[in-house]
């Protein structure tokens, strides 16, 4: 938002009033006079007008080692919910960025900057998220053919972007996908007769489950972890 709005918006002056605050270098944004009323103001920027605060809000950006049981989702009346492992003191202000299912686990993104999560889940930006995968049974060697080719979803009718599968054991193998659609994966399997039993979620980009993480842990991602979205 032009901060000669958003001084409008958060306070009693009109906008031809703002603009003149803005001009006589009244107003800070991060801490720096600010003197064109255009200067776009983000949802976590500080604004002051003669001192007083105006915005004040803190970004979050946390990373979630998931452990299975726990539900992606806000609140629920039957399942236990991944917020309950957050500090209840940000708790209520944060939203999930890429689901995993109940029985799934890993890395989980969790954060009230609703820009950010868009980048970071939407399929357009094609961020490669590389999964875990075991199946109930043997992976032939027709899947990763059919997979790097894109696997039909009647549900939605599209076809998934090319995915790369490397084999690590008969039953198990490493995925990196670039979308995130319902049981993906799992339904991408189902389509070559098989059954996932257990899905494990490494990373979203450059972003890489902290290994010290145990499950049900989380920290704060750095500043070089948000920036890479």
């Amino acid at each position: 938002m032009r901060l000669d709005r958003f001084i409008c918006k958060h306070s009693e002056y009109s906008q031809k009033q703002a603009r003149f605050l803005v001009a006589s270098g009244r107003v800070q944004v991060a801490n720096v006079i600010v003197t064109d009323g255009r200067h776009d103001v983000t949802p976590f920027c500080t604004v002051l007008l003669d001192g007083e605060v105006l915005q004040a809000k803190q970004a979050h950006y946390l990373m979630l080692n998931k452990p299975a049981g726990y539900l992606s989702a806000t609140s629920d009346p039957e399942h236990k919910t991944v917020l309950e492992l957050i500090d209840a003191s940000i708790r209520s202000l944060l939203h999930i960025g890429g689901r995993l299912d109940l029985h799934s686990t890993g890395l989980l993104i969790l954060t009230n900057d609703g820009r950010w999560s868009r980048r970071l889940t939407e399929p357009k930006q094609k961020l490669p998220k590389v999964y875990l995968v075991e199946t109930l049974w043997p992976i032939t060697p027709e899947t990763e053919v059919r997979f790097a080719e894109g696997i039909y979803l009647a549900t939605e009718d599209i076809t998934t972007q090319p995915a790369q599968l490397e084999m690590l054991e008969s039953c198990k193998a490493r995925l990196t996908i670039y979308e995130g659609r319902y049981h993906q994966i799992k339904r991408m399997f189902q389509q070559l007769d098989n059954m996932v039993i257990a899905l494990h979620r490494e990373s979203m980009g450059d972003i890489v489950l902290d290994g010290a993480l145990k499950p049900g842990q989380y920290r704060r991602l750095t500043e070089g972890e948000v920036a890479s979205v």
